[in-house]
């Protein structure tokens, strides 16, 4: 037996009589390996005393085991919460992450114009952003695996929610309480106005008044910004009419929460005046007792890095995946007064 310190990966193959490919991907506990081979491959590197070296066992497979993530906010509560499971996911599964924060429009220009993730990375994960037709030939031009979580990202495999069923369980749960007069506070990121094309959450409120033949007049809708002051003052703007909703369907808990705050400053009572159902189910929500859609976002990153992994892996993987939302009934929702 050759002395330990000389031992390396090409010992191992041949104890085990495999090519050194295969002994590299048995002692990474790859997925595609039989597992008759994966003993006989252990069995031959602990006879040797055979310790393997990560950074070597990336090299020799060609591979940099780390993944680049593109993310617009880190201070959001929903950004940081997908971050976290996807972080945790391709930890476990040997990989490294690195960081790409494009908090405005310089930030996006600059990375995608140097990519400075170009051959250090094996694969990029899009967070909650669109890809443009221009970002997008930049990227394809690394050849590595991209997969998009927290929105549908054309072209990329993706982990989502579906907007319009969200947005549909919010304002059916208004209409199945009596509601008649109903309006939504709309959010966008002044970053990318146009994004979705169609906002699932938007088209959600006009089908569900028109599937239950109640008025959506345009008096009734305000669009702002996305955030909670945003969404206080557009309450103030639906107080304003000289006949305001009896309820208020907001895009997001934060926006949702603003709104509460106004209603209450104006002396009005949640739900007895006017109730209010976000989306989301910020970990605010529950303290401020709102009714909300809850999207599982730790979720969403979990499954965006296991996606990722089995594509890393060698797998088919999928074209999207897209996962459940559920009505949390709480306080802030209730039949309109009488």
């Amino acid at each position: 037996m050759p002395p330990r310190a000389r031992v390396n990966m090409a010992d191992v193959a041949r104890r085990a009589g495999v090519s050194m490919a295969t002994a590299s991907r048995a002692l990474s506990d790859h997925p595609h390996v039989a597992a008759g081979t994966r003993a006989r491959v252990l069995a031959a590197a602990e006879q040797l005393s055979y310790v393997i070296s990560p950074e070597a066992s990336r090299l020799a497979g060609g591979v940099t085991g780390r993944v680049a993530v593109v993310v617009p906010h880190i201070s959001r509560w929903f950004f940081a919460t997908l971050l976290d499971g996807l972080e945790q996911v391709l930890r476990e599964g040997g990989l490294d992450v690195l960081l790409y924060h494009v908090g405005d429009a310089a930030d996006r220009r600059d990375f995608f114009q140097r990519l400075p993730a170009r051959r250090k990375v094996d694969a990029v994960v899009v967070l909650g952003m669109p890809v443009h037709d221009a970002e997008r030939d930049r990227l394809e031009l690394m050849g590595v695996h991209i997969v998009a979580a927290g929105g549908q990202v054309e072209n990329y495999p993706y982990v989502s929610i579906d907007d319009a069923a969200a947005g549909r369980q919010a304002v059916d749960h208004l209409i199945f309480l009596g509601h008649r007069r109903i309006g939504m506070i709309a959010a966008i990121d002044p970053a990318e106005p146009g994004w979705p094309v169609l906002p699932g959450r938007t088209l959600a409120y006009r089908a569900a008044l028109a599937d239950a033949g109640l008025p959506a007049g345009p008096e009734l809708v305000v669009t702002v910004p996305w955030g909670g002051l945003s969404g206080a003052d557009a309450m103030a703007r639906l107080l304003s009419l000289r006949e305001p909703p009896t309820a208020v369907y907001a895009h997001s808990d934060e926006v949702a929460l603003g709104a509460m705050r106004t209603l209450r400053r104006a002396g009005l009572r949640i739900p007895e005046d006017m109730s209010v159902v976000g989306i989301d189910d910020h970990p605010m929500a529950e303290l401020a007792d709102l009714t909300t859609v809850a999207q599982p976002v730790l979720e969403q990153g979990v499954l965006a890095g296991r996606m990722l992994l089995e594509l890393l892996a060698g797998g088919s993987g999928t074209d999207g995946a897209t996962v459940p939302t559920r009505l949390v009934v709480r306080g802030s929702t209730a039949p309109p007064r009488r």
